[in-house]
């Protein structure tokens, strides 16, 4: 009895989601990871939109991504959103000969690096003494 009570106050529906101005959702994002945000988006149109502001996503990337898209020929990334860029240095950057790769973590948005055997500097690795490379496929970097 008390809940129909409380729910109906003949006033018709209320506020919703959709009601909230998409810039403080967006301020709320802010504090959010990267996959919250895309899940978030899911749910009405000012989320989505706020999803994909550039002032959200500019905030998730490394002070340094400038650095990261040098990997790539400008016009791949020239007229990409701060969101799409965040997803193509999301999947791993090879470079260097294939020794070496680099990404973004998708939920901190901090720079990971792999770095091949192959791709290290390593004293006496030519000598066969003491160096013997196999070759696996469980390795992460094929060169």
């Amino acid at each position: 009895m008390g809940a129909s009570l409380s729910g109906s106050s003949g006033m018709g529906p209320g506020p919703g989601l959709g009601d909230i101005p998409e810039s403080c959702v967006a301020c709320v994002f802010l504090y959010l990871t990267p996959p919250e945000i895309c899940n978030l988006a899911r749910l009405n149109r000012a989320f989505r939109g706020a999803a994909s502001s550039d002032s959200v996503w500019e905030k998730k990337l490394p002070p340094n991504y400038q650095d990261l898209l040098h990997f790539f020929p400008s016009e791949r990334y020239h007229n990409l959103s701060k969101k799409d860029i965040f997803a193509m240095l999301s999947r791993p950057v090879p470079f260097d000969d294939g020794t070496k790769e680099v990404w973004l973590d998708k939920v901190t948005g901090r720079v990971c690096m792999a770095i091949s055997a192959r791709g290290l500097a390593i004293t006496g690795i030519e000598d066969r003494r003491y160096w013997n490379w196999i070759p696996t496929e469980e390795s992460r970097i094929k060169c």
